[in-house]
């Protein structure tokens, strides 16, 4: 197994939405925003990593989640920037280091948050990198 291609791909996904296009004028965050958050923002989320080795190669299964928040309104929103973001990872990502062998997305769940102020569709992504 193989853990060293999560940063390049966390590198890859925040270029490629950073670079979208469609998400012209959206806030994308590796961490939480501290201060007055946007209205609406796109954060990078949790990531679970499975050994995918063989042979030949070393290589890992990476989900992982990418979030739209809005602050308020309803989820219209929410869903039209989340469509840009899956267009946008769809697009194909440039890894620093390794490739990747497969890429989809998987799930979304739009949900409120408990409090009930806040809105977001947390979108999962499957992805198979080889190192090589």
């Amino acid at each position: 197994m193989t853990y060293a291609l999560s940063a390049p791909l966390q590198s890859a996904v925040f270029s490629q939405l950073s670079a979208a296009a469609g998400l012209n004028g959206v806030a994308i965050f590796d961490a939480a925003p501290t201060g007055t958050p946007p209205e609406i923002y796109v954060a990078l989320g949790p990531e679970d990593v499975r050994d995918r080795s063989d042979k030949t190669a070393s290589g890992a299964q990476h989900r992982f989640v990418i979030s739209v928040v809005g602050n308020g309104g309803g989820f219209h929103a929410l869903k039209a920037v989340a469509a840009e973001v899956e267009a946008a990872v769809a697009n194909g990502l440039s890894l620093s280091r390794g490739r990747v062998a497969f890429l989809r997305f998987e799930r979304a769940v739009a949900r409120r948050d408990r409090n009930g102020t806040r809105r977001r569709v947390e979108m999962t992504f499957r992805a198979f990198l080889d190192d090589t």
